[in-house]
C-alpha cells in the first residue's frame, strides 16, 4: 500500500474537506465518469477542519508513469515506491532551508507520532522496536540482507519447491503409462487437471483469510503437511473417481499458498528488494522441473518393484520429500522478525541490533506494513473494494489469456514425447533443456523491464515468443512425422520469457493500498487458475495426435494475448492523462490540501498514476 508517510486524513472519516478551485464547476461534469469523486471541489476552503500544521513548506511534483528507478516495484505482491506517490505533504520536505533524510518519514516527529499510535492500535507485534531516530551503516545493512536470503529467501525457494514437486509431477507420472493402469483417457485426464485447478482458484481467498487470521508461519506449514498426506495417498490410485478426489483435494490444500508465501516475505524485505527476490522464487518453478525429471528417471525404473507400477513409486517418495520440507517448515519460519527467538532456537537469527534494523528499514519504505499485526485477518469490506476496482481488470484480463497459449504444449509434453517414439526414461530427461532456458528468459524479461521502466511492451514479448511455435505446430507439415522437429519447436515454446513475475509486480503497484494489494494479488491468481481450467479443455481426445483443431484455439487465444497487453498499454496512458488533466487545474496549495485531507484512498487518488 502506498500509504502516506505523514498524518493521515483517517482521523477525519467523517468528513471529505473541500478544495476550492476556479471555475467552480468546470471539473465535475467532465469527470463523473472518472470515478474520481471531485463533487466536493467546488466548495470553499473555508469548510476544511482544522488540522495540525506542520512548519514546513511543501514541494510538490507529479509523477508520470514512467517512474524514476526508485519507484520501481516488479515483481512483488505487497510493494510501495521509496518515495510513495500519495505522500500527503509532497515529495520533498524542506525546514529552514534544511534537507531532511526523504528515505526516513519519521524524521518529521508528528509523522511519527501519528504511526506510532498506529502501531500501539493494531498491536503491531514489532512495535517496541520502532524507532524513527536508529541509524546504522551501509556495511550493516548489507550483511543482513545476506543473511535474510540465507534465512529467508532460501527457505521460501524450497517451501516452493515442495509445492511444485506435488504440483506437477502427474506429467511424470501419465509418462509411465499410468493412464492406461487406471483405465483412464485423455478426457479423464483432462477432466482432473480442470477438477485440480477449480478447486485451487475457490481456495485462494479463503486460503489467505486463515493465514491473515492465524498467521503464514503457522498456516503454511500446515498446508504442506495436510497435502503431502493427499500426494502420498496417490500411490495407492485404484481409478477414475480416486483419482478425480485426490486431484481436488490437492487443489484445495495447495490454493493460496503462493500469496501467503510473498506476503511472509515482506515482513522482511523492502520494495527494491522483494522483486529480486521473487525473481528467484519463480526460478525455482523451473529447477523444480529439472529436480523431479531426475527423480522420475530414477523412479520410474521400479516398475516391478514389490508389485508396483513406477509412478506409484515416483508419488510415495516425492510426497515424502514434501512432508518433510512441511514439518521442517514449523521450525524455519518465524511469525516476524523480532519472533525468531524460541525454545529449539534461544539465540534466535539476529541479534537486538539487527531487529530493529529488519524493521524500521521496512517501515520507513512503508509505514504502512506495520498498520495490521500478522494474526489479523482481512475483511469483507477490503474484498468488496479490491472487486470494484475496475482500473485493475485489464491485468485480470492479461493473467486470464497470457498464459493459455503454452499451458496445452506443457501439460501434454510427456505424453507428446511419448507418441514421437521416445521412451519413459528419455522422455523426463528430455524436457530438462527447456526449464533451464525458460529460467534464463525469466530472469532476463524481469531485469529487461526493471532496466526500460517498462511493464506492457517488455512483458508482450512473451506471446510474441509463443505466436511462432503455435504457428508451427498448427501448420507445419512434420508434426508428428518429424520427431526431432517437432521436439524443437515445443522445446523453443516452452522456453519462452515468463512475465508473470512483471504482472504480479505490476497488480501491486496498480493497487496503491495494502487491503487491496492483498485480495487483487488473489484475483490475479485467480483469473490466471481460470485461464488455465479453459486451457485444460483445449487438447481432447478426438483432435490428437496433431491437435489442429486445439492449435487453432491456441492461436486465436494468443493474438488476442497480444492484443490485451497493447490495449492495456493504452487504457493507462488514457487514465493518467485524465487524472493530469484534472490535477493540473489545481493550484499548488490546493494540491498539497487535497493529498492531506482526502479520504480516496489507491489508485482513485488523484495524484496517483498508473505504471505501465
Amino acid at each position: 500500500m502506498s500509504t502516506p508517510r505523514y498524518r493521515a486524513a483517517s482521523e477525519r472519516e467523517s468528513v471529505e474537506p473541500a478544495i476550492s478551485i476556479s471555475p467552480s464547476n468546470s471539473l465535475v461534469g467532465d469527470d463523473d465518469t472518472l470515478g474520481f469523486e471531485l463533487s466536493d471541489l467546488n466548495a470553499v476552503e473555508s469548510t476544511l477542519p482544522a488540522l495540525p500544521r506542520l512548519s514546513t513548506k511543501m514541494s510538490y511534483q507529479p509523477l508520470a508513469s514512467e517512474d524514476p528507478d526508485e519507484q520501481k516495484t516488479y515483481g512483488s505482491l505487497n510493494t510501495t515506491p521509496n518515495q510513495s506517490p500519495t505522500a500527503l505533504l509532497g515529495e520533498s520536505l524542506r525546514v529552514e532551508d534544511a534537507v531532511t533524510d526523504v528515505e526516513n518519514p519519521f524524521l518529521d516527529t508528528e509523522t511519527a507520532e501519528y504511526w506510532r499510535q498506529i502501531y500501539e492500535n493494531c498491536q503491531y507485534e514489532c512495535r517496541h522496536v520502532f524507532n524513527p531516530k536508529l541509524t546504522w551503516s551501509a556495511r550493516e545493512e548489507k550483511e543482513l540482507v545476506r543473511k535474510l536470503d540465507l534465512k529467508v529467501c532460501l527457505w521460501a525457494c524450497i517451501m516452493f519447491f515442495g509445492l511444485q514437486v506435488d504440483r506437477g509431477n502427474l506429467s511424470q507420472a501419465v509418462s509411465d503409462n499410468m493412464l492406461d493402469d487406471l483405465a483412464l483417457d485423455t478426457n479423464d485426464y483432462n477432466y482432473g487437471q480442470s477438477i485440480f485447478l477449480v478447486s485451487f482458484l475457490f481456495a485462494e481467498l479463503p486460503s489467505q483469510l486463515i493465514s491473515k487470521a492465524v498467521g503464514p508461519d503457522r498456516w503454511m506449514p500446515m498446508q504442506m503437511v495436510l497435502w503431502s498426506f493427499v500426494a502420498i495417498s496417490q500411490c495407492s490410485l485404484t481409478g477414475r473417481g480416486s483419482f478425480l478426489l485426490t486431484r481436488s483435494l490437492l487443489g484445495f490444500l495447495e490454493g493460496g499458498f503462493i500469496p501467503d508465501l510473498v506476503l511472509w516475505l515482506s515482513y522482511f524485505y523492502t520494495s527494491r528488494e522483494l522483486p529480486i527476490r521473487l525473481s528467484y522464487f519463480w526460478t525455482t518453478l523451473s529447477v523444480t522441473g529439472i529436480v523431479t525429471s531426475l527423480m522420475a528417471f530414477a523412479l520410474l525404473r521400479l516398475r516391478g518393484f514389490l508389485g508396483w507400477e513406477g509412478w506409484r513409486w515416483l508419488f510415495l517418495v516425492e510426497g515424502l520429500v514434501t512432508l518433510c520440507v512441511g514439518i521442517a517448515s514449523f521450525f524455519m519460519m518465524p511469525a516476524s522478525a523480532v519472533q525468531t527467538k524460541t525454545w529449539f532456537r534461544p539465540k534466535g537469527w539476529f541479534t537486538e541490533q539487527e531487529e530493529a534494523i529488519v524493521v524500521n528499514r521496512v517501515l520507513r519504505d512503508d509505514p504502512s506494513k506495520g498498520d495490521m499485526h500478522n494474526r489479523q485477518a482481512l475483511t469483507p469490506k477490503r474484498l468488496w473494494e479490491a472487486i470494484k476496482d475496475y482500473d485493475l481488470w485489464p491485468l485480470y484480463a492479461i493473467g486470464f489469456c497470457a498464459y493459455v497459449p503454452q499451458s496445452p504444449p506443457k501439460t501434454y509434453l510427456t505424453l507428446t514425447l511419448r507418441s514421437l517414439g521416445f521412451d519413459t526414461f528419455n522422455t523426463n530427461i528430455l524436457t530438462i533443456p527447456a526449464d533451464i532456458i525458460h529460467i534464463v528468459n525469466l530472469i532476463l524479461l524481469t531485469r529487461l523491464s526493471e532496466w526500460l521502466n517498462e511493464r506492457s511492451l517488455v512483458a508482450i514479448m512473451q506471446p510474441l515468443w509463443t505466436l511462432p511455435c503455435i504457428l508451427a505446430l498448427r501448420f507445419w507439415g512434420g508434426v508428428i512425422e518429424d520427431r526431432w522437429g517437432t521436439y524443437a519447436i515445443i522445446m523453443t515454446l516452452l522456453s519462452y520469457p515468463y512475465c508473470h513475475a512483471i504482472l504480479v509486480g505490476w497488480c501491486s503497484k496498480n493497487s496503491n493500498n495494502v487491503g487491496t494489494r492483498t485480495v487483487s494479488a488473489a484475483l490475479y491468481n485467480m483469473s490466471v487458475q481460470a485461464g488455465n481450467v479453459y486451457a485444460s479443455y483445449i487438447y481432447r481426445e478426438d483432435d490428437k495426435p496433431l491437435y489442429r483443431r486445439g492449435n487453432t484455439m491456441l492461436l486465436v487465444i494468443n493474438l488476442v494475448s497480444i492484443l490485451v497487453f497493447l490495449l492495456t498499454k493504452l487504457y493507462y496512458v488514457w487514465r493518467n492523462k485524465q487524472k493530469e488533466r484534472v490535477w493540473n487545474l489545481l493550484s499548488e496549495e490546493q494540491q498539497v490540501e487535497y493529498r492531506k485531507t482526502t479520504k480516496l484512498q489507491g489508485s482513485r487518488r488523484l495524484d496517483f498514476r498508473f505504471a505501465h
